[in-house]
């Protein structure tokens, strides 16, 4: 197999040096008010024919050579080996309870030792006119096994639907629904992905931040040089990469399994157990977190590696968390707003009105429906403060994406859609123009034939999901693709579509869950598949894959990891005993599935209409939107007046979304996370610019690869076999590992009890 182009190596020297005023230059880079712009450092990148971003230089190889094998025997076996086991062990362990997921870091640095042991012990010899060894493994096949091991990694969100349907709902149907359902929902988003890459791939403004991670790991493995890095001495890259994976990979063992304690560090509360006003504040497992501290570097990167977020981006996020999380959401819950004082002041779960857990199955009839006369002898629908504040927030980003987007993208969206590859502004898309693209249409032939798909499942089986549905779900995740997008190329944070999905499907076709969780998946899965997709296309964009390869590889990852993920869910659901039972004895007890199933009960069953219509008990929260769209309107006209004021660098969008994870996450995760980036993103950057330039990437890549490394070390050697037992009485049992569950935090404690036999909340419902 050949590579796509014979032309010989290009470098910034073969193109034409303009004479481009440097106020010119700075204008054709982004045709927005771009906070992660820096004035100086874009003019200096501009005219020496590199990225005008200082993160990408860091990071990223402004030379390419066309004639480094890719495309070759040894990429597409080791590929579609590493789809098959990534996504099978994956999907195998994503039903049980502790899980472990093998990440696409883990892939990455597992898929390196074995392209050089091809390449060491296998023959150069042909077979049928292919390279059977083809010589040393280089970076370009590097990087396309490592996508095409992840493309597919992580369970399909669809496998949930039809786990769902066979637990809760009774419907097992054949291999070729299945099939067809999560095949539909995988590729529609790759495809979307793929005709709007002129928009989210290549201008140099969308610079995926995670990407520059994976990019400088990549380099490092490799041992790249290119100017970008600096000339800063001490330790090589490689070294330092070494020293910090190890560090990470040995300490997680710590707070990982020997002192569990220090990873929800909520000393506060050690000294207070029994205090339950101190426990919401400072507790970390149903608390407000203000313990600030954690030794965990898998709390303080939950929501995403704080090496690789924008400082300005992880300001919002922070500022949008104190106001929303440490202020407001404890002045609604101490004013008993929602009755909340019944409940904890955090969790993930629904409520009824003696304080208990929602049982959902006293309102359901036998066929799933709702039995409004037990309803409204039950119980309406509580959450804790957090969790309705969560839902506030989704609506408000919905809007505000959409503002933010017209106000502030608008003529980046209109330049971008009539500018070709090759016109772009940056050195990147200047090297990726010289291999053959992909041809709009082939992203098309994928989409028809995917919406065909998924036509022909809703409407041969049984789903009670209407074909205008599935068109109305496919126009809001097309629709939001590109702002959503837009704001997660910049600033590190996804806008999710899964709040407002369910709502419109549930005033849609109330009394449908099955039909709710299909518009969910292809409305926000189809969405959140076209960005990775597109995180993916930047990825090979930086690291010089040729787009046909990409194109390939990820096509026959997606569907070899989608047709594995299903075989395997089968066997599961055919094999185990009491598979998804709380009772299960090998912990198949299905925690996603269970999550999912209940959200069809609550948006597809009881309907958001006995939620959040007038009179219902949050109503108040439709108010949100409203406020996302106002927010970023204000601000746009305070910019009109103070263009270079600190108000550029406010993103409604991001302040809104940012906090999306909580819960479950919390300030254990929120905190540390902006800590830290405040330490690496804005002191060190600023003060010590070249150690920055040189090692702030590698060492995220280090610390989020010896984590991944270790937990599944730790799960594997030690908490899998004999059924969780190893060290049972004696590391599992001591203090350190059991002192933040033995507090009101831990025991998930409200402020005030339900008197036995009373309850709260309305009388009528």
């Amino acid at each position: 197999m050949s590579t796509e182009s014979s032309e010989p190596r290009y470098s910034p020297t073969d193109f034409e040096k303009s004479d481009i005023k440097a106020e010119e230059v700075l204008l054709a880079i982004a045709d927005f008010d771009d906070p992660n712009i820096d004035r100086e450092g874009a003019i200096i990148g501009a005219l020496e024919d590199d990225s005008p971003y200082p993160e990408v230089r860091s990071a990223v190889a402004n030379t390419d050579d066309p004639s480094i094998p890719c495309n070759t025997l040894r990429t597409w076996v080791m590929g579609i080996i590493w789809a098959v086991l990534i996504a099978g062990l994956n999907q195998f362990f994503y039903f049980r309870y502790p899980t472990v997921y093998v990440s696409s870091i883990a892939a990455q640095l597992l898929s390196f030792p074995l392209g050089q042991a091809w390449a060491k012990i296998l023959p150069n010899i042909r077979i049928f006119g292919v390279q059977l060894n083809p010589g040393p493994f280089s970076i370009k096949e590097h990087v396309l096994v490592t996508i095409m091991a992840t493309v597919g990694g992580s369970s399909a969100y669809a496998t949930d639907i039809i786990a769902v349907q066979r637990v809760y709902y009774g419907q097992t149907y054949n291999f070729s629904y299945q099939w067809m359902v999560v095949m539909s929902t995988q590729l529609i988003g790759f495809s979307i992905g793929g005709i709007l890459r002129r928009f989210l791939v290549q201008p140099p403004s969308m610079i995926w931040p995670y990407n520059l991670v994976t990019c400088a790991l990549f380099n490092t493995l490799h041992s790249q040089t290119y100017a970008g890095i600096g000339t800063r001495g001490g330790i090589s890259r490689e070294r330092f990469f070494f020293y910090a994976w190890s560090c990470g990979f040995l300490w997680y063992f710590v707070p990982g399994y020997l002192f569990q304690g220090l990873s929800y560090f909520s000393w506060v509360c050690w000294i207070a157990p029994d205090n339950i006003v101190v426990n919401q504040m400072f507790g970390y497992v149903s608390g407000m977190g203000m313990s600030i501290v954690t030794f965990d570097w898998a709390q303080i990167a939950y929501i995403g590696s704080p090496l690789a977020t924008p400082w300005w981006a992880e300001a919002n996020v922070a500022v949008g968390f104190t106001f929303f999380f440490w202020l407001l959401v404890p002045a609604l819950y101490y004013t008993n707003t929602w009755d909340s004082k019944y409940m904890p002041i955090s969790s993930r779960t629904s409520f009824d009105n003696t304080g208990n857990t929602y049982n959902i199955s006293k309102i359901i009839n036998s066929d799933a429906s709702l039995n409004l006369t037990a309803y409204e002898a039950y119980s309406p629908l509580f959450l804790s403060t957090t969790f309705a504040m969560s839902y506030g927030l989704s609506f408000a980003a919905i809007t505000a994406t959409l503002m933010h987007a017209f106000l502030f993208f608008r003529k980046q969206i209109w330049v971008q859609s009539r500018r070709s590859m090759h016109e772009q502004p940056d050195i990147h898309a200047r090297l990726m123009s010289k291999y053959r693209q992909v041809p709009e249409w082939w992203y098309a032939i994928v989409l028809v034939s995917m919406f065909v798909v998924g036509v022909i499942a809703i409407e041969v089986w049984h789903t009670e999901f209407p074909v205008w549905a599935f068109v109305l779900s496919l126009l809001i995740a097309f629709f939001y693709v590109v702002p959503i997008g837009m704001i997660q190329a910049i600033t590190n944070q996804q806008v999710g579509l899964n709040v407002i999905t369910e709502l419109i499907i549930g005033y849609a076709l109330p009394g449908r869950p099955i039909a709710m969780m299909m518009f969910k998946t292809w409305g926000y899965i189809t969405m959140t598949q076209a960005l990775n997709f597109a995180s993916d296309f930047k990825l090979g964009h930086y690291m010089k894959i040729p787009p046909r390869s990409m194109f390939w590889s990820q096509v026959v990852a997606t569907v070899v990891a989608g047709t594995v993920q299903l075989g395997v869910q089968s066997w599961m659901f055919t094999n185990i005993p009491n598979i998804c039972s709380t009772t299960q004895k090998d912990g198949f007890i299905c925690p996603n599935t269970e999550v999912f199933g209940t959200a069809s009960f609550i948006w597809g069953v009881i309907g958001p209409q006995r939620q959040f219509s007038s009179g219902q008990v949050y109503h108040a929260l439709v108010y949100f939107f409203l406020i996302g769209a106002f927010c970023p309107f204000v601000a746009w006209l305070i910019t009109l007046k103070w263009p270079n004021g600190f108000i550029r660098y406010v993103n409604f969008p991001v302040i809104f979304s940012g906090i999306g994870a909580i819960p479950p996450a919390s300030a254990l995760n929120y905190v540390p996370w902006t800590i830290v980036g405040f330490i690496f993103q804005y002191v060190i950057r600023r003060r010590h610019f070249s150690w920055w330039t040189k090692y702030n990437y590698v060492l995220s890549a280090a610390m989020d690869s010896g984590l991944a490394v270790s937990i599944i070390i730790i799960f594997f050697c030690l908490q899998y076999p004999n059924d969780g037992t190893i060290a049972l009485h004696t590391v599992q049992s001591w203090w350190g590992n059991t002192v933040f569950w033995n507090t009101a935090d831990g025991k998930s404690l409200p402020f005030l009890t339900v008197p036995e036999g009373s309850t709260f909340g309305p009388t009528k419902w």
